[in-house]
């Protein structure tokens, strides 16, 4: 049986909280995915707090199915670039639907991906199928895949607000990094997100964002 605590909340005044709502909304309104980052190297201080940050989310049953594993290894970072573009150049030359294509088409993606070697960190998080009972017998984990999303998006808003930039990519298949990063048989790769410092020449796609109207319903 779990062991129950007081509630460690500070209630806010109401404008106060409605003055860290529009700041947040604002700030992370900011965001933008960038494929050009510079090598100036980042504090491996940093990538902590931003997988502390991921690791506070909620998950089914308390169970945090999630492994971060940050690389800033050169040679491996070169090795999983090398072996992440051999699984895109199948992607894109066998494996994309026309509607794939077409959709991807403006955001100009491609099997070149410059930024697992160039970022100086390249944090790839891994969803736990299940775990391991004491006697090593496996244990089911309950909604996995909504946990590490939520965890996911904690990070990257962790990476925003210390000004650096990250990506979201997801090599198709992505089973070689577990190999490559030696995880074990219970995990499986779930995104790749490098992060540093933009390229003094980055640039991004012009897009806008859904309305407030387009997102969401009041009943």
């Amino acid at each position: 049986m779990a062991t129950f605590v007081p509630l460690q909340h500070h209630r806010l005044s109401a404008e106060e909280s409605a003055r860290r709502a529009h700041e947040f909304s604002q700030h992370v309104d900011t965001r933008r995915t960038t494929r050009h980052f510079s090598t100036e190297p980042v504090p491996r201080e940093w990538i902590e707090q931003a997988i502390r940050a991921g690791g506070t989310a909620p998950s089914g049953a308390h169970q945090q199915p999630w492994t971060f594993v940050a690389v800033s290894d050169p040679a491996l970072k070169q090795r999983m670039r090398e072996a992440a573009e051999e699984e895109e150049r199948r992607f894109y030359a066998e494996r994309i639907t026309p509607e794939w294509r077409a959709a991807l088409e403006p955001l100009g993606t491609d099997a070149v991906k410059t930024h697992l070697t160039d970022a100086p960190w390249v944090v790839v998080l891994f969803r736990q199928s299940h775990g391991f009972d004491t006697d090593g017998s496996k244990r089911t984990f309950y909604y996995t895949q909504e946990s590490c999303g939520i965890a996911a998006g904690l990070f990257i808003t962790a990476v925003h607000t210390m000004g650096l930039v990250t990506l979201t990519h997801t090599p198709s298949p992505m089973a070689f990094l577990a190999d490559l990063l030696e995880r074990p048989s219970n995990e499986k790769a779930f995104l790749v997100m490098p992060v540093g410092y933009p390229a003094p020449d980055a640039r991004v796609p012009a897009l806008t964002r859904k309305s407030l109207g387009e997102i969401a319903v009041f009943r």
